[in-house]
């Protein structure tokens, strides 16, 4: 609670009145209480400010998944910062070198509006949805790259936060290597099969997505056949919808209701909805509307878990304003090239060299 005095006593005089100048007492009185009124208000707005910025870095949960996996990694790309305009020569830069972040959606169990959503009744979460997203050099273009969570893959060993570590896994499923290892083994199991480095991690859960379209006033797909699909709760017929936050999530869920049931129907969902969402953020005056700004700010943060290079409020503005010439016309999204496993007809596998050659590319 912040308490503003103007500095006159409670009889209106101040001790400094003199008599016979009342006129000019009053209007000097006015000017003071003026003052102090200005003071108040900037001195709340600065305090709300600060609240703000702790409220929103607070939000963001973090791993440190650098010191987890060590030096056993491919190696870091360069990043090169160019200056932020022509009368910014004093500025810091913004980073602008090629940049590979390995982005998960988690069907987390934790808390209640998670489980609504879908995140099941029991504890425990795993990646349903895994994307690379690679920024060219200069960030103006980008690709981003799904993988199919039923793809069989050799799971590394990966570190334990209780100690010790898991064992190799051969033929097992992409996703599991989020519910044995957490982020660290999801990102080690990626750098494994892709010999890529990932730059940054980030992950976002259920209800963090559906708020988040929420806060950005929903966001438009187009739909070129009718989905109806028990599991995601989901019944849209083929056209152009406006879709809210808990629809774009089952949207983005969708698996049974459309094309064959695979997993990669849903990943062409999935990339329909990312490129919607550059376009609805595009469309939004974040900028000019404080309210909207904070709260799309507060949707985002609570529902991030990154790695401990984007885990404050300042390294994720400096991302995403080195991102501001990114456009839904220059974001490329690609599947990692697949196959039907010869052991098991609802699995997929890496299809060579085709795959290794859309790793290759992201160096």
């Amino acid at each position: 609670m912040f308490l503003c005095v103007s500095g006159e006593n409670e009889h209106g005089g101040g001790g400094a009145a003199i008599r016979g100048g009342g006129q000019r007492s009053r209007r000097s009185r006015l000017f003071r209480a003026a003052g102090v009124a200005l003071g108040c208000v900037l001195v709340v707005s600065m305090a709300g400010a600060a609240w703000a910025y702790w409220h929103l870095n607070h939000n963001i949960k973090s791993v440190d998944i650098d010191s987890a996996l060590g030096d056993d990694r491919p190696a870091r790309g360069m990043t090169t910062p160019i200056p932020t305009g022509p009368d910014s020569v004093s500025a810091t830069p913004l980073p602008s070198g090629a940049l590979n972040i390995l982005v998960l959606g988690s069907d987390s169990r934790n808390g209640k509006r998670n489980k609504e959503l879908g995140g099941g009744s029991s504890g425990g979460a795993r990646s349903d949805t895994a994307m690379i997203v690679h920024l060219d050099e200069g960030r103006t273009k980008a690709t981003v790259v799904s993988i199919p969570r039923d793809t069989l893959v050799t799971r590394p060993s990966c570190p334990l936060d209780s100690g010790g570590s898991t064992a190799v896994a051969y033929g097992a499923m992409f996703n599991s290597a989020y519910s044995v290892g957490g982020p660290v083994c999801a990102v080690k199991t990626v750098e494994s099969m892709t010999n890529v480095r990932m730059d940054h991690y980030i992950e976002i859960d259920f209800a963090g997505f559906a708020d988040l379209v929420d806060a950005l006033g929903g966001v438009t797909v187009t739909t070129d056949e009718d989905i109806s699909d028990e599991d995601s709760h989901l019944e849209l017929e083929a056209g152009t919808h406006h879709l809210d936050g808990t629809e774009a999530l089952a949207l983005a869920r969708t698996r049974h209701g459309i094309g064959d049931g695979s997993d990669l129907g849903r990943i062409t969902l999935q990339q329909q909805l990312v490129k919607a969402l550059l376009d609805q953020v595009a469309s939004t005056s974040l900028l000019t509307s404080p309210t909207r700004l904070y709260n799309v700010a507060d949707a985002l943060t609570d529902s991030l878990t990154t790695d401990t290079g984007l885990n404050s409020l300042t390294e994720l503005m400096g991302l995403g304003q080195s991102l501001k010439a990114l456009s839904s016309s220059t974001t490329e999204t690609v599947t990692m090239p697949v196959v039907t496993a010869p052991s098991d007809r609802n699995r997929v596998v890496a299809d060579e060299p085709e795959a290794g050659e859309l790793w290759e590319s992201l160096k």
